[in-house]
């Protein structure tokens, strides 16, 4: 299990295996407003990255957040 994946299960409460990249705030409810951005300040956090606001915002699932951290990583 990658560290990003235990991070979204921790933060939205889900079981491990559930994270996948279809996992989205369309289609999860434990994914609410507050838990997005609790759920992006742990990733920066973890990763030692800062997102921009417009990434954020446009972050919509799991496979975006994971590119988008990947990105910064680099």
């Amino acid at each position: 299990m990658t560290p990003l994946k235990k991070i979204v299960s921790k933060v939205l409460g889900i079981e491990e295996n559930m994270v996948r990249p279809e996992l989205s705030r369309e289609n999860t409810s434990e994914w609410d407003s507050f838990n997005h951005l609790l759920l992006i300040s742990e990733v920066e956090k973890a990763m030692n990255i800062r997102f921009t606001m417009e990434e954020v915002g446009a972050i919509k699932n799991f496979e975006q957040l994971e590119k988008t951290a990947e990105k910064h990583a680099k």
